[in-house]
């Protein structure tokens, strides 16, 4: 009997990991389209609608909800019937999963008609983490998830998945190492094609609320969609996604600093490693370097040293293999110097508008349907600042600007016609999930 506990403790010293102390994320695979065993919502109503869709490349697991290129949209309004689950959280007949639906996201039943106004559809355009919820018993039961691209969800003010659009099931934060995960692929979630762990992404939230979202359209990547924050799709308007946007000179400045004028660039920003650089981190080096042409959304990897506070902290995050590619879909057509991957010749249509340059003030609505966002009656400098990008074949849009905005932008990047933003704070209480340690 004691040799038998002696070599069951040195099994369980081993699968802990006790040399190394690390643990594995157990995580459970949600594919497009397929309905959730325990959902807050019948599927069979109509509340979502998924689409199928590649997940994209990415250069940084963790990426905060205002990147240019995260979401996808489609200009048919039908994605997400945000009505439809009002009414359903909202009937006194289903109280207690409404009770449940909101102590997930740290709200009181009475809010949640006003929380569900403040929220967006969109379309995942990347394999992405979340914290998710079945309704088990009466109650909300988290789990860790990972969602394919192509599933419809709604996001908050800070681009944060906030519910999963055909169940109504509630989303919160991945807790967990997004490089240390094991997925799970079970009750006909069965291994989509093109799945690769590299193309993982799990959400963080901007740095300040947003008051549209500059989407990439999944049928035509060359078009991007501007949604106002809080609306569905009948006040879209459309941009140029292939548009070329300028890298600025980021040596020397913080990371912090480097990240809020690419995404006011309409640029994205890749590291390497999965924990994103320290804030106050110094950038010694960009690939590709100030003043290479891109495209709305492509990668701008930064290296850096030094760094105390947050991410990795002081650690030092060297890129990878040089990209300069953004999330791509469908067949290529051009690169853009010095890309590594594909993109789009620029376009003589009207240019994206600028992105604030500072938090709140709500801001004018262009041309009828179009977003609440910077006047679009004339061409910018600057460029789209939340969530867009991907190069293929297409024939380019010009109808109106495609004015987003993201978070402030504190140097050089410079923006002309914006107009400040308002909106309140999104609320949000973090859920606990414990890390499950995996035999796999």
């Amino acid at each position: 009997m004691i040799r038998r506990i002696a070599v069951l403790l040195v099994c369980v010293l081993v699968v802990s990991g006790c040399g190394g102390g690390a643990h594995t994320f157990v995580v459970k695979a949600v594919a497009a389209g397929v309905p959730s065993l325990a959902p807050f919502f019948d599927e069979k109503q109509g509340l979502g609608h998924d689409t199928q869709v590649r997940s994209l490349p990415v250069r940084g697991t963790l990426q905060q909800g205002d990147t240019p290129g995260l979401y996808g949209g489609t200009r048919q309004p039908t994605i997400c019937d945000v009505a439809k689950l009002k009414r359903f959280l909202t009937d006194p007949a289903n109280h207690q999963k409404a009770v449940a639906w909101s102590s997930v996201l740290g709200i009181t039943t009475d809010q949640i008609p006003g929380y569900l106004d403040r929220l967006t559809p969109v379309l995942l355009r990347h394999d992405t983490l979340v914290q998710n919820h079945d309704y088990r018993k009466g109650k909300a039961t988290p789990y860790n998830s990972l969602l394919q691209a192509g599933i419809a969800i709604l996001v908050d003010e800070q681009g944060e998945p906030a519910a999963k659009c055909s169940c109504g099931n509630p989303l919160r934060p991945f807790k967990g190492d997004a490089g240390r995960i094991s997925v799970k692929f079970a009750d006909g979630n069965k291994k989509w094609h093109g799945y690769e762990p590299s193309s993982v992404v799990a959400v963080r939230p901007a740095p300040q609320n947003v008051e549209q979202l500059a989407l990439v359209d999944i049928g035509d990547p060359d078009v991007g969609i501007t949604r106002p924050v809080g609306t569905t799709g009948r006040h879209d308007s459309t941009f140029d996604t292939r548009r070329q946007h300028a890298v600025p000179n980021l040596m020397g400045s913080t990371f912090g600093e480097a990240r809020r004028q690419l995404v006011s660039s309409g640029l994205a920003v890749g590291y390497g490693g999965s924990a994103a650089p320290s804030d106050d981190a110094r950038v010694t080096a960009s690939d590709p370097p100030a003043g290479t042409e891109l495209r709305f959304g492509q990668y701008v990897t930064l290296t850096v040293s030094g760094g105390t506070s947050g991410g990795a902290s002081g650690a030092t995050s060297t890129s990878p293999a040089p990209t300069t590619s953004g999330p791509t879909v469908g067949p290529p057509t051009s690169s853009a110097p010095p890309s590594t991957s594909p993109t789009a010749p620029p376009t003589t249509s009207s240019p994206p508008a600028s992105p604030p340059s500072s938090p709140p003030p709500s801001s004018p609505k262009s041309e009828p349907p179009s977003s609440s966002s910077p006047p679009s009656s004339s061409p910018t400098t600057s460029s789209p600042s939340v969530v867009s990008s991907a190069p293929v074949t297409s024939t380019p849009v010009t109808t109106s600007a495609a004015p987003v905005t993201s978070a402030p932008v504190t140097s050089s990047a410079p923006v002309t016609s914006s107009v400040p933003v308002t909106t309140e704070p999104a609320t949000r209480d973090p859920v606990t999930g414990t890390p499950t340690t995996t035999e796999t």
